[in-house]
């Protein structure tokens, strides 16, 4: 938090607003001399620096709500900055549903990534995240070496869940299916990013939008205190910014330049991440067991080999 398809403009006698399939000379050659991983890092970083500052509202907003204002205020964002309903018109038919499809997973992934939060460790959530993620830079890269990479990861998980599981299975079922979304997010995400960063960031900004209305029946009642404190309203808007604005846009930057096994191979320092940002955010210090079962899986991605 994959492979492109072909995209193309569609012919109209209607003249269609000019959209940026490309930035600026200038800043396109700034984002080409940054190195992706660089984009990623940047992502992995505010990937739980924002749903960490998310926590702390769980105490005056309920989950689902600042799921919803994450959401609603990164599409108003990707609104006002690419207004990308003048892009997406243009799209082929296959292109068009991917990034619907995109929305609704970013939906969906968003509202069980808050639910299994509010449950479980941001460490211990991580970690479940990644597993996915893991699963799908084997498949694309297969060899002896990286399935055992695989096992690796998979029995890292497996401590993380067996010191909580009894407590929590509900956070548990929420974690997995972030987990599955997040698979879907990367191959959709590779797919929309295939014409450069620019094209993908204005389909990114549609998908958005679409996110904030499949999420809104779930979400906005429990979202409606945040309207009656500018201050829980202004926290909403800052959780979406460095939750969903900055590392979906870096992510996208990354993507259009970094194969979909490789990037997936990346995210093997959200787990790491997540448990530092949860420690030093959120005072979540991990047991013995969790940081072995955390270092099981960043063991598992050291071990895989890019082939």
């Amino acid at each position: 938090m994959t492979t492109g398809c072909d995209y193309a403009l569609t012919m109209s006698p209607v003249p269609v607003p000019a959209v940026r399939q490309s930035n600026p000379p200038a800043v396109s050659f700034v984002i080409e001399r940054v190195p992706p991983q660089a984009y990623f890092l940047v992502s992995a970083v505010f990937h739980y620096l924002g749903p960490a500052f998310a926590v702390l509202l769980f105490a005056h907003v309920d989950p689902l709500g600042v799921a919803w204002l994450r959401i609603a205020s990164a599409a108003a964002i990707f609104a006002g900055w690419r207004r990308p309903w003048r892009y997406y018109r243009g799209l082929q038919a296959a292109a068009k549903r991917n990034v619907l499809m995109l929305g609704s997973v970013l939906a969906l992934m968003n509202v069980c990534f808050y639910l299994a939060i509010a449950r479980l460790p941001l460490g211990t959530v991580g970690a479940i995240e990644f597993a996915g993620p893991i699963g799908l830079a084997a498949l694309g890269m297969r060899s002896k070496r990286n399935f055992a990479a695989l096992a690796l990861a998979v029995s890292g998980v497996y401590v993380l869940t067996h010191v909580r599981l009894a407590g929590q299975p509900l956070g548990f079922a929420f974690a997995f299916a972030d987990c599955a979304l997040f698979v879907l997010y990367i191959i959709l995400g590779h797919r929309i990013a295939a014409d450069g960063g620019a094209a993908g960031i204005d389909r990114l900004g549609f998908a958005m939008l679409v996110a904030m209305v499949v999420a809104f029946p779930v979400g906005i009642r429990q979202a409606l205190p945040a309207f009656a404190s500018p201050l829980l309203l202004a926290a909403g808007v800052g959780v979406g910014v460095s939750s969903s604005v900055i590392p979906y846009v870096c992510d996208q930057l990354a993507m259009a330049r970094l194969p979909r096994a490789t990037f997936a191979l990346l995210l093997a320092i959200l787990p790491a991440m997540a448990c530092l940002i949860g420690a030093v955010v959120l005072h979540q210090l991990p047991t013995s067991a969790e940081i072995a079962g955390i270092a099981l899986v960043i063991g598992g991605v050291v071990l895989h080999r890019a082939s």
